[in-house]
């Protein structure tokens, strides 16, 4: 299974970036993903998740209304658009797949996550 993420580099606060997670080895259209960050000196926090089927998401209160989680599962790809970024959205980016589905019932915030890449570094300056 690999995870590779790409997209991250260093922007002005108020800024776009999307990010991508190509995936391979493993049944992507069967698996929710998620989007984590990792600033330095801080845990590791669940930014944005998404279903296998794309129809239900999640997104922390910190990005909601500036960063949009979504999924092709044609190209087995999951993305993370972030507008109006700010300073404090400097972290490492890593995209991370479930062996769950997901659902309205076990929300993608509420799931396990088995997969990992490698992280893509985001820096907001301001």
């Amino acid at each position: 299974v690999q995870l590779q993420a790409s997209g991250g580099g260093l922007v002005q606060a108020g800024g776009s970036l999307r990010l991508s997670c190509a995936t391979s080895g493993l049944t992507f259209s069967n698996k929710a993903m998620g989007w984590f960050r990792q600033a330095p000196g801080k845990e590791r926090e669940l930014v944005a998740g998404i279903t296998y089927s794309g129809g239900n998401t999640y997104h922390a209160d910190s990005v909601k209304g500036r960063f949009s989680i979504s999924r092709d599962n044609a190209k087995n790809t999951v993305y993370l658009q972030m507008n109006n970024l700010k300073p404090e959205d400097t972290a490492v980016y890593y995209c991370a797949a479930s062996a769950y589905r997901g659902s309205s019932y076990s929300r993608p915030s509420d799931l396990p996550y088995t997969y990992w890449g490698q992280g893509t570094l985001v820096t907001v300056s301001s």
